[in-house]
């Protein structure tokens, strides 16, 4: 019941939520989630530190570049549930979609946080 409880807690915030849809796309760079978001780098960091204390999410670090990505494969067994639930009730929501394209505009630029860039090599 505690994990439960605690991946609730997490995913009862909009920009918790936004997050998890946008990761549903794919890993994204911190910087790239605090550009959607317009939110402080700090404020970032601790939605990202709720999700993966949740067992939601998942990072990886590349140098001095962390990345995140939905933690499909997390040993608490009701994340996968909830995941598909979230992803599923919400995919075509106004913004969800205005998320979805704020993310193509910010993959596209050259981020400095981007370490595979192509432009930043």
């Amino acid at each position: 019941m505690r994990n439960t409880i605690n991946i609730m807690k997490a995913l009862a915030d909009e920009n918790r939520v936004r997050i998890v849809l946008a990761l549903a796309r794919g890993e994204l760079c911190v910087c790239q989630i605090t550009e959607m978001l317009e939110l402080a780098p700090s404020t970032v960091s601790k939605h990202l530190s709720i999700l993966k204390n949740a067992g939601l999410i998942k990072y990886r670090k590349d140098g001095r570049w962390i990345h995140y990505q939905l933690d499909e494969s997390s040993k608490i067994p009701e994340v996968g549930s909830f995941l598909e639930w979230i992803i599923e009730s919400l995919k075509d929501s106004e913004e969800v979609l205005n998320d979805f394209e704020k993310l193509k505009t910010i993959e596209k630029k050259s981020l400095s946080c981007v370490p595979n860039n192509k432009e930043e090599r």
